[in-house]
């Protein structure tokens, strides 16, 4: 009867440990990109500029995205699609509207002030193709939705008081999505902190002022 062979290490990676590695590969080369967007634009960058970066070749980048347009695409989708899923995750949780609009702004606020966050912040959708167009504006329209749902429950249950809902929601997603424009990760204030102080300011204008108690105390003569 033949003895078993008892193999050696693979040096080939498994099917699992593959499909990792090229994972791994199309997340550098997103956050790469999403830096160059973010620091010199879209138009400026070169898919040369974010292969040198990574010490590859330009049609390296080819074999995992198509082209730039996609590429930016999908920093954009990376940064709303974390979003989305915290406002999902978010809006069904238990508690005070109020309670878990603040979780969710701040959330939403982390995310603007990371790589893809700010690549959604500075982005204007009419540079993408019309079909990546199309999948931004699904996704912020979701979102939207979502922050709306969650100030209507606020309203109805006596933790928010805004006179338009409509009009609140777009008040908190214009003044979020605009961090990226203007924070900036070497200044005198952390992403945390700015995150925090901008939902103070939102939460404080759509919450109801505290009530306040009067007592009368009976004197007799």
């Amino acid at each position: 009867m033949p003895r078993s062979v008892r193999p050696t290490a693979s040096p080939w990676p498994n099917s699992d440990m593959r499909e990792g590695e090229r994972a791994a590969k199309r997340d550098a080369v997103l956050r790469t990109a999403a830096r160059f967007f973010n620091q010199r634009g879209y138009h400026a960058t070169s898919l040369d500029d974010v292969a040198a970066a990574l010490n590859v070749t330009k049609p390296t980048i080819y074999h995992y995205f198509a082209n730039k347009d996609e590429i930016l695409y999908e920093c954009t989708r990376r940064g709303l699609d974390e979003i989305a899923a915290i406002a999902r995750s978010t809006a069904g949780q238990n508690g005070t509207a109020a309670d878990r609009l603040r979780q969710m702004l701040t959330a939403y606020a982390l995310i603007m002030l990371d790589d893809f966050g700010i690549c959604v912040s500075r982005t204007q959708d009419h540079l993408l193709s019309p079909e990546s167009r199309r999948g931004f504006r699904a996704l912020k329209r979701e979102i939207d939705l979502l922050v709306r749902q969650v100030i209507a429950e606020g309203v109805a249950d006596g933790s928010l008081a805004v006179p338009d809902v409509r009009m609140a929601a777009f008040t908190a997603g214009v003044a979020l999505n605009g961090l990226g424009t203007w924070f900036r990760p070497d200044g005198p204030v952390g992403a945390e902190e700015t995150a925090r102080l901008t939902v103070a300011v939102l939460m404080n204008g759509m919450c109801p002022p505290p009530r306040t108690s009067t007592s009368t105390e009976e004197t007799t003569e």
